[in-house]
């Protein structure tokens, strides 16, 4: 049995060619694929059955892609790239905010998709990994690498899995600036050196959550990264 033969995809898109050519080609490769035609039939999945990865078109009637995937972030951090036919910036921006992980747009080639859920698949496996012992105290802010927890203070901060292993990745470069394409080479992997945005994106969400009024963690070093410490 091979390593797909495990894997549970969930393609939610209320286009049925697409949700049938999606599922053609994973099922080649012998990924277990469920279907859902809308957002709200989604939702009812994966409350009750575990995937391993969603596939998520954002343009569908009654709740499109960015509620849907809102609703789901509450609940679960499962892997989530975002089907959109639009392609602008803003676009996959929204999207990241929403708490997707990934973006395609479409049109897309079998080759783009399937190596997209190699990678998120690959990160999502890396994010259990530990490494015992390790805690950066900085001020207020605890970050335990052991289990991958955060801290602010005596509150815990709520942080997808995406977000876990962007700030894991500063705080074990600790005080060194970490360029944008260590970052995605570390993070997302090769194929998205061009996708800066996702750093700026990501550390955003981090910092709105882990920072108040006086309080800052991380330094911008201009044109060089971002600075832990």
């Amino acid at each position: 049995m091979t390593e797909q033969a495990s894997t549970r995809v969930l393609i939610v898109d209320d286009d049925q060619p697409m949700r049938a050519f999606v599922r053609r080609n994973l099922e080649a490769r012998e990924y277990r694929v469920t279907e859902a035609a809308n957002g709200l039939e989604a939702l009812a999945f994966l409350h009750h059955e575990t995937f391993d990865i969603v596939v998520l078109d954002i343009m569908m009637p009654h709740l499109d892609g960015y509620e849907t995937c809102r609703r789901l972030r509450q609940f679960s951090d499962v892997p989530v790239v975002v089907l959109t036919a639009m392609g602008d910036e803003r676009d996959i921006v929204a999207a990241l905010d929403c708490g997707a992980d990934d973006c395609l747009t479409k049109p897309f080639g079998v080759d783009e998709l399937l190596a997209r859920l190699r990678s998120l698949l690959r990160r999502s496996q890396r994010s259990g990994a530990v490494i015992a012992g390790e805690v950066v105290n900085i001020g207020e802010l605890r970050i335990d690498l052991d289990s991958n927890r955060t801290w602010v203070g005596e509150t815990e901060i709520d942080l997808t899995r995406t977000e876990r292993s962007v700030l894991r990745l500063y705080a074990q470069n600790l005080g060194k600036t970490v360029s944008h394409s260590q970052v995605l080479q570390s993070v997302w992997g090769a194929g998205y050196e061009s996708e800066t945005h996702y750093v700026r994106i990501y550390l955003s969400r981090i910092r709105n959550k882990l920072e108040s009024g006086e309080t800052s963690y991380f330094t911008n070093e201009h044109g060089l990264g971002y600075r832990l410490g």
